[in-house]
């Protein structure tokens, strides 16, 4: 069963790398050939079994031993392949059937921001915040009349004057909301959103349009899930109540009920600095060490249930008495989790070692990790597109590997004359003591160096999953678990549990005493952090580089005696190398620029060979938060440590509001801005170690033979509305006179390529920009003005322009109607090639004067929802 359960896995993961589901051709393609795989299968395997054939092993009798040998191992491994690939059929159509049936349900475009009045029930815990709640929504029934509507739907209820309603699980209401269909972000190297909202089976999103008219109804839904949900809700308002305003109160909540949207900004970025994050919420660690606790205590109760005057292990035996008890509370730990990914597969492989203590019989560990892994797959196969699920079976897994190859310690080992010599010994009182002193000791360092293999493994197993998904390795994880994972595991988690067991008013001193142990965890993690080497960030890696390192991490955990492991780290350089998405083709004379979609906003990454520049920062904290969610783990999955400059065109939120974002994560070196002197942000650059200036036309600036140039606004006060005086950046190659390679390939001849970007500027500024140079502003790259609002992209301005690529920076359904449809049809007319981050996620450009094609110089563009299509993501 391991190679059908991995094999079915490998199909569900080959799905979810699918640009589009199985056409009927695909189908039956798939069909034939999973059943030819199983009639290989069969026909190989049918005489390999315990006892096989006797006519067989007559008929192979008189043959040659080395011939019989040689047959049997080819068609065994024929067979075993044939049965590996009928699984990832198997796997790829489950996974497929699934995702279609999903699917099938949408909102219609043409209810997309429309008022629907929905009736339904609360699903899951909301998730609250200053400016209102997030939750999730069951709908029963829609005035829209669709028969296809949206089973679950995720709303946003704004808090406004009034105050907002308490939300809990279960509770049916009756709102008014406007709805889109799934819709995230599409960013390169980056996680993608929309995968998320399909593994949660959420077919639109939007928010409560008209609070004013909403409805609690009486009565509530039913099931065991919304029991649960109402439970750790209880919970949760519980632990708020005692601990209040308390700091670290987010990480009880965490660990009680496995919510981590309370965690406060500081700890999480501690957590995440240090490695420790896996602690945070309820993970298949805490589950397995509990559910072990569990168990033992109720063995030792049910062993000594004579003291009571029964003799219960007589009727049923203790041991699997423990067994059922551990199996049965890593389930209630598992509801309270939520179920997320690590806690499921903790419970499967719980319960089914507990099923086959019971049942008498002996399962590998391997199996049971294979059985868990089908499970949660057969459950969920979106599981894989989330970190969790690789992180918690590839940590389980490297243990199970570093561990098989390792003799258990049996203690010291003597003699038979050494132990008679300890007998007659052991009389005195002192040398027995000794005895047993070192016996314990000798324990105590084989568990002792036993852990620190595990915690080896671990992280040497997780480091380029680490990279893959977060772009960093905390070079202080090791040590920071080594104190971390004892003082959560064995202290903090027990005191929660304990609050959660006990009524009130008891819980509160646990919960308390909870918090105190919080208090000197992160006393002792801020030990662990400081300064910026201690988080090595790196670029995320490419498939090729990521299963180099997986090679390596198996050549390093392999038993001791494989040849050249010292060997090994050489897999992981790969993991060093700055990755094909960040990287210029060419050294000199070349640029990239990534216009970035981050929603209704602009940011727009610019590098040069060995230089960076962000101009704008996308939304802060008072809108979508882009410049935390998408810029800065953009910049640092693209290898990005350093920005050269960071240019902010004006203070909107939009382009200004994620630059404190940018400076408390990446270093800048020089802040320009068409900012008043009063912004918040010059004195924010000025603490960060960044030079600040203001931005001015005229000033001019070489990186790698690419020229910067400023063309707006003119010196002088800033006067009129932000949008009159956005910066204006111009790009361009050197157009031949660059020393070096780009002269060499380019020539005198070499053609000039430029970027134009141009902000929020209107009609009268790009008047002034036409007045003064319209050969200035020609260019074969332009962000467009305002994200293609009426009040810009004039027609003379375009024609002075004439660009070959034009980028719209705009949001999906956005409440501005951007690109405007007469703006947006003047650049259809010219013939433009059009990127809109609503519909193409983000747009690269890569603009190299030595890549000569029939027409010349040649322009590279990207899309991002076309080379990184998913079946998901609409047409």
């Amino acid at each position: 069963m391991r190679a059908v359960w991995c094999g079915f896995a490998l199909g569900v993961i080959w799905l979810q790398r699918q640009a589009a589901l199985p056409d009927t051709g695909g189908w039956w393609t798939l069909i034939l050939a999973g059943c030819a795989a199983a009639g290989i299968a069969v026909w190989s395997l049918r005489d390999h079994g315990a006892g096989g054939s006797l006519q067989r092993r007559r008929g192979l009798r008189h043959q040659p031993a080395r011939r019989i040998w040689r047959d049997g191992r080819v068609r065994r491994a024929a067979g075993w392949g044939a049965v590996w690939c009928a699984a990832i059929c198997v796997g790829f159509g489950y996974a497929a059937v699934r995702a279609q049936t999903r699917l099938a349900v949408s909102l219609p475009h043409a209810w997309e921001g429309r008022d629907i009045e929905v009736v339904g029930s609360i699903k899951g815990l909301p998730t609250r915040d200053d400016k209102g709640a997030r939750f999730l929504f069951d709908v029963d029934t829609n005035d829209a009349r669709l028969a296809a509507f949206p089973r679950v739907i995720q709303l946003t209820w704004i808090a406004r004057d009034a105050a907002m309603p308490r939300l809990a699980p279960g509770e049916r209401w009756r709102l008014t909301v406007r709805l889109k269909r799934p819709h995230g972000n599409a960013n390169f190297g980056l996680r993608d959103t929309e995968a998320s909202l399909l593994a949660r089976n959420v077919r639109a999103t939007g928010y409560v349009s008209v609070p004013d008219h909403a409805r609690r109804l009486a009565g509530h839904a039913r099931g065991l899930a919304v029991l649960v949900d109402r439970w750790r809700a209880a919970l949760r308002a519980r632990i708020d109540t005692v601990l209040a305003d308390a700091p670290h109160r987010g990480i009880v909540v965490a660990l009680a009920i496995g919510a981590q949207d309370e965690v406060s900004p500081a700890d999480r970025q501690l957590m995440r600095g240090t490695g420790t994050s896996h602690l945070v919420a309820i993970s298949g660690l805490h589950i397995g060490l509990v559910a072990g606790l569990t168990g033992w205590l109720a063995a030792a109760i049910w062993r000594r249930s004579g003291w009571l005057g029964r003799n219960w292990p007589l009727r049923l035996p203790a041991q699997i008495v423990g067994v059922t008890a551990g199996a049965g509370f890593a389930a209630l730990h598992a509801a309270l989790a939520g179920f997320n990914v690590p806690a499921q597969r903790a419970l499967w492989m719980a319960a089914l070692v507990a099923l086959a203590f019971v049942g008498g019989r002996q399962l590998a560990r391997s199996t049971v990790l294979a059985w868990a892994l089908g499970l949660v797959l057969l459950i969920d196969p979106w599981a894989v597109v989330s970190a969790g699920f690789w992180l918690s079976f590839c940590a389980v897994g490297a243990i199970l590997f570093a561990m098989s190859g390792r003799p258990r310690g049996r203690g010291p080992q003597a003699s038979r004359h050494d132990e008679d010599e300890e007998r007659s010994a052991a009389r005195n009182r002192w040398q027995a003591l000794r005895a047993a002193l070192i016996r314990s000791l000798y324990v105590f360092a084989e568990r002792l160096r036993s852990a620190a293999h595990v915690q080896y493994a671990v992280t040497v197993a997780l480091a380029p999953l680490t990279v893959y998904w977060f772009a960093q390795i905390p070079l202080v994880g090791p040590l920071a678990n080594a104190f971390a994972i004892p003082w959560v595991s064995l202290l903090l988690t027990p005191a929660v549990l304990a609050g959660v067991a006990l009524p009130a008013p008891l819980d509160a001193f646990a919960w308390r005493a909870a918090h105190t142990l919080l208090e000197g965890l992160v006393a002792g993690l801020q030990m662990f952090s400081g300064p910026r080497w201690t988080l090595w960030w790196l670029p995320r890696p490419h498939g090729w580089a990521l299963a180099a390192a997986a090679l390596g991490v198996l050549w390093c955990l392999a038993p001791r005696g494989w040849p050249l492991r010292w060997a090994a780290p050489l897999t992981w350089l790969p993991l060093l190398m700055p990755s094909a998405d960040g990287a210029l083709s060419e050294p000199s004379g070349a640029f990239r620029l990534t216009a970035l979609d981050v929603g209704q906003g602009t940011s727009v990454l610019v590098q040069t060979a060995h230089h960076a520049l962000l101009f704008d920062a996308g939304a802060g904290p008072e809108s979508t938060h882009a410049g935390e969610r998408v810029v800065v783990p953009f910049l640092q999955a693209q290898g990005v440590k350093t920005l050269d400059t960071l240019m902010i065109s004006h203070a909107d939120s939009d382009h200004a509001g994620g630059a404190p974002a940018v400076l408390d994560a990446i270093e800048v070196r020089q802040l320009v801005g068409g900012l008043e002197p009063d912004n918040a942000l010059w004195p924010t650059a000025r603490q960060h170690g960044a030079q600040t200036l203001p931005c001015v036309a005229g000033q001019r600036w070489q990186w790698d033979g690419v020229e910067f140039t400023v063309l707006w606004p003119d010196a002088g006060g800033l006067t009129g509305k932000p949008n009159a005086h956005c910066c204006v950046l111009r790009v361009s190659t050197s157009a031949g006179i660059v020393a070096g390679d780009a002269a060499t390939r380019g020539g005198a001849n070499a053609p000039r390529l430029t970027a134009l970007l141009t902000a929020d500027i209107e009609a009268p500024t790009e008047r002034t920009l036409l007045a003064r140079d319209r050969d200035l502003l020609r260019a074969q790259v332009l962000v467009v003005p305002h994200h293609g609002s009426r009040t810009s992209s004039t027609e003379p301005f375009l024609d002075s322009i004439d660009p070959s690529i034009a980028l719209f920076q705009v949001g999906y359904e956005n409440r501005f109607h951007h690109p405007n449809a007469g703006v947006f049809a003047r650049y259809v007319a010219r013939r433009i090639a059009l990127g809109r981050s609503d519909r193409d996620g983000a747009v690269r450009v890569d603009v190299d004067p030595g890549a000569r094609g029939e027409d010349g110089a040649v322009l590279t563009l990207e899309r991002y929802r076309d080379t990184q299509r998913r079946y998901w993501m609409e047409p």
